[in-house]
């Protein structure tokens, strides 16, 4: 059977946020007062109190520099929460940030968006259909209400 695992932005990169983001800023701490961040360096959301930061995230670009692939104008970056400093990866299964409406948006190997879908909830059933597509190398799960990039999936084994 397939599964699908949620991955959250590689330590290594994280590595390289915390120094300078994906648009060439240094990163700027700060004490989370009231907690509830999506945090994606361990898909989970902030504790009141911890330490994040709001960085700019490419996640398409920093994935074709490691296929070759080219997208082109679908490249973008945008604003994600991390730790600021080093953290513990994801222990919790399951696919984190499902509180509300989010698309499912598939890319083919080249980088070139292939659509996307709404779900409730991502499940493993909007990755099994997003995948049936044997055109579809990867997958992001982003918030309806801005956009933002949560996470990534790839092809399960």
């Amino acid at each position: 059977m397939t599964t699908y695992t949620a991955q959250p932005i590689a330590p290594v990169i994280l590595k390289e946020l915390r120094l300078a983001d994906d648009a060439g800023r240094g990163m700027n701490a700060v004490t989370d007062e009231e907690g509830g961040a999506p945090l994606r360096c361990c898909l989970r959301r902030s504790e009141p109190g911890e330490l994040i930061a709001l960085v700019s995230y490419a996640p398409l670009r920093r994935w074709a520099a490691e296929t070759g692939a080219d997208p082109g104008a679908y490249d973008e970056q945008g604003p994600v929460f991390i730790h600021a400093q080093e953290c513990p990866e994801p222990v919790a299964a399951g696919y984190p940030f499902d509180n509300d409406h989010r698309t499912v948006r598939r890319y083919s190997a080249e980088g070139n968006i292939l659509g996307g879908q709404l779900v409730d909830a991502p499940d493993d059933a909007a990755f099994r259909n997003a995948f049936d597509d044997p055109a579809v190398a990867l997958v992001h799960v982003r918030a309806v209400e801005y956009g933002c990039f949560l996470y990534e999936v790839r092809r399960g084994e």
